[in-house]
């Protein structure tokens, strides 16, 4: 049994298993990938913005995991052709050097691992969230209520205000008012809208 070199993951879509003959490779590819098409065109359809380059990549995947199958045949086919076309596609984001924006939205699709922000970052972050509470902490119930239900929630003043059982115009207070005392504690003078002058 061959393997590529270990890059410090084990890939069980990469792993090879046995060096076939032209003819049995050209006999795997034919049972085991090409079955695959409509799975195959789906992932890159889905993972590719120009649709006119999809039936290259297509004959691209193909070319490569037919090669591949040359020198050994893979374990199982549909993770190493999926593998394959992930890689083929981030090779292509990368070659065009300008990354569109549905390239980035879809990087977590395509595999590409985010990277860890540095421990100081998710310090710095943890520090804000514990500030935002404390500032959510420092609003008056009812304004608290209304800037979590509208913020957080995602919810209109409409549903603020038959929930909290008010009308729109004093959600529209408790909004003004909450969003006005987060941003002066959070950016600044520190105030208390539960205390009345």
């Amino acid at each position: 049994m061959s393997e590529p070199p270990d890059n410090g993951r084990e890939d069980t879509a990469r792993r090879i298993c046995v060096a076939m003959t032209v003819s049995e490779a050209r006999a795997w590819f034919t049972a085991e990938v090409l079955p695959l098409e409509s799975v195959l065109m789906q992932y890159i359809q889905r993972n590719w913005r120009n649709q006119s380059e999809i039936a290259d990549i297509r004959q691209e995947v193909y070319v490569r995991v037919y090669e591949a199958a040359q020198r050994g045949i893979p374990e199982h086919a549909k993770p190493f052709v999926l593998t394959t076309a992930r890689n083929i596609l981030i090779n292509r984001v990368r070659r065009e050097q300008v990354v569109p924006i549905e390239a980035v939205a879809d990087l977590e699709s395509l595999g590409a691992a985010a990277e860890e922000p540095p421990p100081d970052r998710v310090v710095m972050a943890r520090e804000e969230l514990r500030r935002l509470q404390l500032a959510l902490d420092h609003l008056p119930q009812r304004s608290r209520e209304a800037v979590v239900m509208k913020q957080i929630d995602g919810l209109s003043r409409r549903d603020i205000a038959t929930r909290m059982g008010v009308g729109e115009e004093t959600v529209k207070r408790h909004l003004t008012n909450g969003m006005r005392a987060l941003a002066d504690f959070l950016y600044g003078e520190p105030t208390d809208l539960r205390k009345k002058p």
